[in-house]
């Protein structure tokens, strides 16, 4: 807003940041951000902490919070600024969101995963008893801010798994979303999803993937951003996968779990007819050529029943499972058989 930016350059009152910073974030790009602020003249705070699955708790959030009192921050003015991973993201938003009831905080991703996924929505939580993100709330971000020069520092597994991510919101509303990956998933792998010039057969294949997989995100979360509806195609890819995810840490990454469960639910809608021969086998291939598990010896037939008792009891007795019905297209089932399941687990344990 020009105006409140006019209001902030004339106060006499000197600007001041808190921010939250992923502790591997802060080796890489820690000194840029404290130029940055100390060349805009901005008092700031910079609190790096260790986030990943094993630390996202509540006393994490509790470290936060107590930062934030000593900082003396003023709610009104002085949004939080969290930089970092999906987890990092999730972290700060729910200490934003106690503190004082509600102060404004700003997503900055830095990973792949993150920058099509974490930095949508509302969303935010912390794992709680081995449970994934069972204490949260909705209080979106007054901002997120994304820059894919962040992602080329991360390990090529953490690029394959922010595409697990992006590939769910393929099949389940864009084929040419698909096509894009089949075509030029190792051309993303092998550049980062950096710009790169003189690659002009590949088009700028990393924008427009990444635009398009949140262009495809927001779709789905704007018109049901408090989740009223619990019918949801992004929940394609999480049905198992929270309850694969927390047995096997730290295993497997998240989107790599999300991706087990969608090889699942695709052998799911090959045995009730809903995908053809040839479709199943394309959509495996591409989850190879993105360098993404199709299988987890965790994943047993036990742990599959365990997690649809609990989404039967989230789900208001109902299922609700996304299931593709072709390439880009899916719809939400309610109706599949133990007996479908069953079959389906035993064709995807022999392939």
């Amino acid at each position: 807003d020009p105006q409140e930016m006019e209001l902030a350059i004339a106060s006499k009152r000197k600007l001041r940041r808190f921010i939250v910073i992923d502790e591997v974030v802060d080796k890489l790009y820690g000194s840029k951000v404290r130029a940055y602020f100390q060349e805009n003249n901005v008092q700031h705070k910079i609190l790096a902490l260790p986030t990943t699955e094993e630390t996202k708790s509540m006393d994490l959030v509790l470290d936060i919070l107590q930062e934030v009192q000593s900082f003396s921050l003023d709610r009104r003015t002085e949004p939080i600024i969290a930089i970092g991973g999906g987890v990092c993201l999730d972290i700060a938003g729910l200490a934003a969101s106690l503190y004082r009831r509600r102060t404004p905080y700003i997503r900055v991703p830095t990973t792949l995963l993150s920058y099509v996924d974490a930095s949508v929505g509302a969303k935010n939580g912390v794992n709680f008893l081995q449970c994934k993100n069972k204490l949260g709330g909705y209080t979106p971000p007054v901002a997120s801010f994304l820059d894919r020069s962040f992602i080329q520092s991360i390990p090529r597994r953490h690029i394959s798994n922010g595409l697990g991510e992006i590939l769910k919101m393929a099949l389940m509303k864009h084929k040419g979303l698909f096509d894009l990956l089949k075509n030029h998933g190792k051309y993303l792998l092998d550049t980062k999803f950096q710009s790169c010039n003189g690659f002009a057969h590949h088009g700028d294949a990393a924008l427009q993937t990444t635009r398009i997989a949140i262009e495809t995100m927001l779709e789905e979360l704007a018109p049901n951003l408090w989740e009223d509806d619990l019918d949801r195609l992004v929940d394609f890819g999480h049905v198992i996968s929270p309850e694969l995810e927390m047995r096997v840490l730290p295993s497997l990454m998240h989107g790599e779990a999300v991706n087990v469960d969608m090889a699942f639910m695709t052998y799911v809608a090959y045995a009730r007819g809903l995908l053809g021969t040839e479709e199943k086998e394309q959509i495996l291939q591409c989850m190879r050529g993105l360098e993404l598990p199709v299988w987890h010896s965790g994943c047993s037939w036990a742990l599959i029943q365990r997690a649809l008792r609990e989404r039967l009891k989230h789900g208001g007795g109902q299922t609700r499972m996304p299931l593709p019905t072709g390439l880009g297209v899916a719809d939400i089932f309610n109706d599949t058989s133990e007996e479908t399941l069953k079959r389906a687990y035993e064709l995807w344990v022999k392939d």
